[in-house]
C-alpha cells in the first residue's frame, strides 16, 4: 500500500469511532412507563400516540432517542421497576397513571419526570401547585372536578329513578378517588343522589360489591380512573355484572364502552400522551419541569353503547345521542 493510501486508511479508521462516539453522545435516553400490561389494547394506543407526538418534534427512536418501555398495572411491580429505571439514570422519565408516577417520585427527586393520564397531582404530592410545580415533575392530568358532576348528570338522564350511587375503587391503585368523591358528593346534593364509597382490593370483593348493589333498588354505579378496575379480569367482570343485574353504570373512559359498558365520559388519554411529548421535547432541550405548568385536559369524549342499553331495558335520550362522540350499536 502506498504511503498516501495508508494515511487515508488510518485516518478513516480513526474518524469512524469518533463519529460513532459523537452519534452515541447525541442519543438521548428516556424511560416510558405505561400503566397497563404490554398486550393491552389501551397500552398500545398510548404507545402509538406518544410516538406520533414525538415524530413532528424531530425525535426518532434509536436514531436520536432511546426509549426504555415498561408496562404493568401491578403497583408492587411498579415499585420494583421504578427502582430499576432510576438506577439506569435516564435523561427523563415519562410516567403514566397515578400509581406509576408515585412510584417513580419516591425513587428520584432529580431526574426530570413528565407525567400523563394522572389525576390530582397536587393532592398526591407530585407537584406543589398546577401553575408552579416546584420540583422535578410536571405533566398532563386526565380529569378535573367538573367531570364528576357530568358523570352524575349522564346517569340521571339514562336512569332518572336512580337515587343511590356506589363509587367502586381500589384505594391502593386509585388514591385519587377520594378527590373525585368530594366532587361527586357536592354535585349529588343538587341531583338528588346519595353517593357511597365502596373500597375493594380483590376481584372477589369487586364481584361481591356489585352483587350487593343490585339488591338495593334504584342503585347506580360510577367508576373513577383506576388501573385495578380498568384491567382484566375486573373490567370484564364489572361490565358483565352491571349489564346482567341491570345496574346503570358510568365509566371514565371510552374503552370501557367498547368492552360492553353502558356509557363513559372522560378525557382522551391518548391525546394527553400525544401532548406530553411537547414537554419531553422542551425538557430534553434544557427547560426544567418546575418551570412548566401542569396542563389540564382539553379533549373529552362521551361514548354510549346502545346495544348494552337495550339489554338493560334502557334508552338513551335523543339529546345524549346527538352529543355522543362515539355510539356503539
Amino acid at each position: 500500500m502506498r504511503r498516501r493510501e495508508l494515511i487515508v486508511a488510518i485516518g478513516g479508521a480513526v474518524a469512524w469511532p469518533l463519529a460513532l462516539r459523537a452519534q452515541q453522545a447525541s442519543l438521548r435516553r428516556i424511560a416510558v412507563l405505561i400503566g397497563f400490561p404490554q398486550d393491552n389494547a389501551e397500552a398500545q394506543k398510548w404507545v402509538k400516540a406518544f410516538l406520533d407526538g414525538l415524530s413532528p418534534l424531530g425525535w426518532r427512536p434509536d436514531t436520536n432517542l432511546h426509549i426504555d418501555w415498561r408496562f404493568t398495572s401491578d403497583p408492587a411491580q411498579m415499585e420494583e421497576l421504578a427502582k430499576e429505571v432510576v438506577q439506569t439514570q435516564p435523561d427523563l422519565i415519562v410516567s403514566t397513571t397515578t400509581p406509576w408516577t408515585g412510584a417513580v417520585l419516591r425513587e428520584t427527586h432529580t431526574i426530570p419526570v413528565v407525567f400523563a393520564a394522572v389525576s390530582d397531582p397536587v393532592g398526591s404530592g407530585f407537584v406543589q401547585s398546577v401553575s408552579r410545580p416546584g420540583g422535578n415533575a410536571t405533566g398532563f392530568i386526565n380529569i378535573e372536578a367538573s367531570v364528576a358532576g357530568k358523570w352524575l348528570e349522564v346517569l340521571k338522564e339514562i336512569a332518572p329513578s336512580t337515587a343511590r350511587v356506589a363509587v367502586v375503587f381500589n384505594p391502593k391503585t386509585a388514591p385519587q378517588s377520594f378527590y373525585y368523591l368530594q366532587a361527586l358528593r357536592a354535585s349529588a346534593e343538587t341531583l338528588g343522589f346519595t353517593v357511597v364509597a365502596v373500597q375493594v382490593a380483590t376481584t372477589e370483593e369487586v364481584e361481591a360489591a356489585i352483587n350487593d348493589l343490585a339488591k338495593i333498588p334504584d342503585s347506580g354505579l360510577v367508576l373513577t380512573p383506576d388501573i385495578f378496575t380498568a384491567t382484566q379480569p375486573r373490567l370484564d367482570l364489572i361490565i358483565s355484572l352491571a349489564s346482567r343485574l341491570h345496574i346503570p353504570a358510568v365509566y371514565p373512559f371510552v374503552f370501557y364502552v367498547k368492552a360492553g359498558g353502558l356509557v363513559s365520559y372522560g378525557a382522551d388519554n391518548t391525546d394527553l400522551l400525544r401532548r406530553a411529548t411537547a414537554y419531553v421535547d422542551r425538557v430534553l432541550k434544557g427547560e426544567k419541569p418546575e418551570d412548566l405548568p401542569v396542563q389540564l385536559p382539553t379533549k373529552f369524549e362521551l361514548a354510549i353503547n346502545t346495544r348494552t342499553a337495550a339489554t338493560m331495558g334502557l334508552k338513551f335520550p335523543a339529546s345524549l345521542l346527538a352529543t355522543a362522540d362515539e355510539v356503539i350499536e
